[in-house]
């Protein structure tokens, strides 16, 4: 049986086969301007980390709505030219009901990206876009999350091609920028895993993580409260930096372990003054940066690579960690709980 670290070492092959894999016209997407994203749980992060992708690349304004919620109380803005609905199994019933509803309402081209071609989502769209990284058996996806922002990505540089945003030459530019940074995956997850080592016995202590950052970042930080929840289960939660500091900061206290998300940008400054203010009020303060920095509780990638495609890596660690501290608190990952909860609760078809 394959477990989340498995699939973790399985990213750098499969992102690579996404990008060898990538044809700029294969889904039509000509005259996008404004695009609808309904997604939930960590599709809804991944969506949220490409984003800035998505707008600086095609340029496209991306909205980004949970379906449920939209579901029943939300308004197709007349100028959205394009809907995609992102669900990696294909079984979201509330992304499924919302595209049924909308293509009941109104006539906008329908995107789903999955991972299983034959699922219910495909039978609601106009066009599928296989997330190519085949089905991913564990509950608590890594690979399926790290394909999703890459396609997404993809389909940004499709939008931009298609709608001579960019020529020939920029879109191999981009494309090369994204080789450069899938790449060093393995190495991401080397750096982390001896990072792991150093700071093992206080990561497995910890029961209050947070986790902070910026920009697409912001994306990468809901996606650690979504996985840090699903696999330590203790009090997880990400927030974009300016947020945290209305209010959320007055919470913290020495059982809080907060890590700060960090690449070549200069709100660096501002997140480095509120990790230096809060050090003597928490357990621990981390830096996960891009940058190369040798410093205590630091893990520093070393990476040059642009802001809009750091997501790709910043996530890793926070996937590989978040494996590592429920395994050491003795928590079984391949043991299924609340094994009915989807057929009780009717979340999935």
């Amino acid at each position: 049986m394959k477990t989340m670290l498995d699939y973790i070492n399985e990213e750098q092959e499969a992102l690579e086969n996404i990008l060898h894999c990538f044809d700029v016209t294969k889904i039509d997407v000509k005259h996008v301007k404004h695009c609808l994203i309904l997604a939930t749980g960590s599709s809804y992060n991944a969506c949220l980390s490409a984003k800035y992708y998505l707008e600086q690349t095609a340029p496209v304004y991306i909205e980004i709505e949970e379906p449920f919620n939209f579901l029943h109380y939300g308004k197709v803005d007349s100028k959205i030219d394009l809907i995609i609905a992102v669900s990696q199994s294909g079984k979201s019933a509330s992304t499924i009901q919302a595209v049924e509803k909308m293509r009941q309402t109104k006539d906008i081209k329908t995107i789903a990206l999955t991972s299983d071609m034959k699922s219910p989502i495909t039978k609601v769209v106009d066009e599928v876009l296989d997330l190519n990284m085949g089905i991913e058996t564990v509950g608590f996806v890594t690979k399926g999350y790290s394909a999703t922002v890459l396609n997404l990505m993809l389909l940004g540089l499709s939008m931009a091609y298609q709608n001579k945003e960019i020529g020939t030459e920029t879109l191999q530019n981009e494309l090369l920028e994204l080789n450069n940074a899938i790449e060093q995956i393995k190495s991401v997850i080397k750096k982390t895993s001896d990072f792991w080592v150093e700071n093992q016995v206080d990561l497995t202590t910890g029961s209050r993580f947070i986790a902070i950052g910026y920009g697409p970042n912001v994306g990468t930080a809901k996606e650690f409260e979504t996985k840090f929840t699903e696999t330590v289960r203790l009090p997880s939660q990400g927030f974009e930096l300016e947020a945290y500091m209305h209010g959320p900061y007055l919470e913290a206290d020495r059982t809080h372990s907060l890590f700060f998300l960090e690449n070549d940008n200069v709100l660096n400054k501002r997140s480095q003054a509120l990790k230096n203010y809060l050090e003597e009020y928490i357990a621990a303060g981390y830096t996960i940066t891009t940058r190369a920095k040798s410093e205590p509780k630091t893990l520093s990638l070393s990476i040059e690579t642009p802001e809009k495609i750091s997501p790709l890596l910043l996530v890793i660690p926070f996937q590989y960690l978040a494996y590592q501290i429920a395994t050491a608190k003795g928590i079984d990952l391949s043991e299924r709980i609340f094994d009915d909860f989807d057929q009780v609760l009717k979340s999935k078809i």
